[in-house]
Formats: structure tokens, sequence, C-alpha cells
């Protein structure tokens, strides 16, 4: 059944996929930040990702190895950011704002030579049976392994904060440096995995546009994704869970706004290509006027540089 031309099955499946990127990169950053690093590169990361990504599987034929170069892609970017402000102590915003554009500047350069190529085909899941059942197959289960992939990691990251050592470690490095340092652990050692695992994630989110929801590579091909990450994390209040929400308000922003666009909506096109941005502003808005809720929730060392001798 279709609503004014659109199937809503269609768009809630679209929706899934759309949000795949953001939710990568918004893990990635959430781990990032519990550690009290504030990396504003995510939209670097991503492109990089993006561009490796694309490289290594048009040459490998493998979208897994596709996946896979994505992610050591942002994953080498990060560590320069950890570096920089891990042990130079540069100051941590300027320093993200210079690594997304340089990532942006990089990417435009290697991908020169791959305008107009397809990549490797990155096919569903075989879900059997379960693919066939009216509505909620499409909507479920006819996904690439990345979309069940990425709803793993949100539980994962979700677990592994709330009831692990590690988490611990992590949250304890992110509230307060000087405390976990004076209990023996190694605080910078701890940003810098922490770094490079959000960039791994950022990266993949990448690969995932390039290889899969848009499957090409164009200069600029993350338009913004990753700026977006950086506010669903505020959005989530850096839970876990409330990433996933995040991701999927956005995505469905998006996916509908194509939507309607295709159905012929009387509404000027540049209207629609921007409600996704302006509806994530809203929605910070909003979370940010409950009396420092938000400001309460964020770890109290977040943007802090560290320093064993102080």
């Amino acid at each position: 059944m279709d609503l004014g031309g659109i199937n809503p099955a269609v768009l809630i499946a679209s929706l899934m996929v759309a949000s795949v990127p953001i939710m990568l990169a918004a893990l990635g950053e959430l781990v990032v930040e519990k550690a009290g690093v504030l990396n504003l590169g995510v939209e670097g990361m991503m492109i990089i990702g993006a561009v490796m990504g694309f490289a290594v599987a048009v040459n490998t034929g493998s979208p897994l190895a596709g996946f896979l170069g994505g992610a050591a892609g942002g994953a080498i970017l990060s560590l320069i950011f950890a570096l920089l402000t891990q042990y130079l102590l540069a100051n941590q915003v300027a320093t993200g704002l210079a690594l997304t554009l340089f990532g942006l500047g990089l990417s435009s350069l290697i991908g020169q030579g791959y305008v107009g190529i397809r990549p490797p085909l990155t096919g569903a899941v075989p879900l059997g049976p379960l693919a066939d059942i009216p509505v909620v197959g499409r909507i479920l289960f006819r996904h690439d392994w990345m979309v069940y992939g990425s709803l793993v990691m949100v539980a994962a990251t979700w677990a592994v904060l709330k009831f692990t050592r590690i988490g611990l470690i992590l949250r304890a490095v992110g509230e307060n440096h000087e405390a976990a340092h004076a209990l023996g652990y190694k605080v910078r050692r701890i940003r810098v995995l922490a770094i490079c695992f959000g960039g791994a994630m950022a990266g993949l989110g990448g690969a995932y546009i390039s290889l899969i929801r848009v499957p090409q590579w164009t200069d600029g091909i993350t338009s913004g994704a990753g700026w977006i990450a950086l506010a669903i994390v505020v959005f989530a209040s850096w839970k876990p869970w409330r990433v996933l929400l995040g991701a999927y308000l956005f995505g469905g922003i998006t996916v509908l706004q194509l939507n309607l666009q295709a159905a012929g909506a009387r509404i000027p096109v540049e209207y629609l290509s921007m409600s996704p941005y302006l509806i994530t502003i809203l929605v910070l808005v909003i979370m940010s006027s409950g009396r420092g809720r938000i400001a309460a929730a964020a770890p109290a060392s977040l943007g802090k540089n560290f320093h064993a001798s102080r």
C-alpha cells in the first residue's frame, strides 16, 4: 500500500540503510568522547575511509577487503590526530578541524582515478523464507550484512561501556584523567586506542557510503555525514542506544525528503535537501534547552589535554 506515492515498507527499509554510516561514525566518536577526547575530524576520517574502501574494493574485487581498507584508512588518519593532541598537546578543536580539511583534500587527490567506476556488488544476507514474509520481510530481512553489523555494534558498545572493566576504565579516564593516572592507568595509551577505534568506525561508515549507499566515488561523497554524527553523539547524551535512535531519525528524514522529491511534492528541492540538517539543529536546540542536562551528561574531562607531569 502506497501513501501519496511512497511505499512505507520501502521507506523504512531505506531508512535502515541510510542510517548505517552515521551510526557507525557516531558510535566511534562516542567512545572517543567517553575517553575525554573531542575529535572534530570525523568528516575527514569518513571521507578517507570512503575513498580508501572504494579503491581497495575496486582493485581487489572484494567488498570485504574494501571495508577493511576503509576502516584502516580512517584509523591511520586518526593516529595523526592522536599524535598531535596526545603527545604534542595540540588544541583538540583546531586539530580536528584541520584533520577534516586534510581528509577532504587528500580524498579528492586519491579519488581522481576512480570517478565513473562501479565497485563490486555487496549482496543481501540470504535469510531464505524470512525475506519472503509480506511487509516485514521487505523491511527487516533483505539487507546487506553491514546493516545487521551496525546493530550488533550498538549492542556491543553499550555492553562494553556498561558491564566490562575496559568500559569502566575508559569512562574513568574521560571523567577524571588525573585520578585515573593516579590509580596507575595509562591515560595517554587508553585515549590513543579510543581515537584509533573511533577512526576505524568512521572509516567503516565512509566505506559503506561509497560501496553500498551510493555505490560510486565522487568528491565530497560524505556530504556532511561526519558533522551529523558529531551532533548525534550530543543528541544521544553519550548513550549508545540513543545513537541508534538519532541515526534512524536522521536517516528517516534523509530518505523521506528523497521520496518526496520523487513523488513530485510541491516543495522546492532546496528546502527538502536542507531539511535533514535543519531538523538535526532543531533537535540539538531542544535537547540543549533542558537546563544543562546535556552538559551534565558530557564526560567531565572532555576536550582537556593530559600531561603526566602535571
